[in-house]
């Protein structure tokens, strides 16, 4: 169990993980294993479960006869998935501002490229290192 929500862990096919993120895209989980192989660490992708929908409410009973609802075909839900690596003491927000990760190209990792708001890590001198 978490201490609190920025630490999470989870077992992930029977492997003990510390939670990347949830529900995340397929696009964002390619970009993530890259990143996060790339710097070390084993990462460990699931399927999210997809939670059942609620079933109808049955319409309220009224004289005379009871009309049943026409199905309506729920949408797919979006395929998305959990990410997790193996590395138990693995915390994002740690990592992104103890400026611990590293892109391939050798830059710094910052949050704007970890959020996929950037395609390059513009890695600025923190302000106590301004001379």
């Amino acid at each position: 169990m978490a201490i609190n929500k920025n630490h999470e862990f989870e077992e992930l096919n029977g492997v003990k993980c510390s939670i990347v993120e949830k529900n995340v895209p397929a696009e964002r989980t390619h970009f993530l294993k890259e990143l996060l192989e790339f710097n070390g660490f084993t990462v460990v992708i699931v399927p999210t479960p997809v939670k059942p929908a609620a079933p109808p409410k049955p319409p309220a009973a009224s004289e005379g006869a009871v009309e049943q609802p026409p199905e309506v075909a729920l949408p797919a839900p979006p395929e998305t998935f959990t990410i997790g690596v193996t590395h138990v003491s693995f915390n994002a927000i740690n990592a992104i501002f103890g400026r611990l990760l590293k892109t391939p190209d050798g830059r710094i990792v910052t949050l704007a490229f970890w959020k996929q708001q950037e395609n390059i890590s513009h890695d600025e001198v923190p302000y106590f290192d301004n001379d």
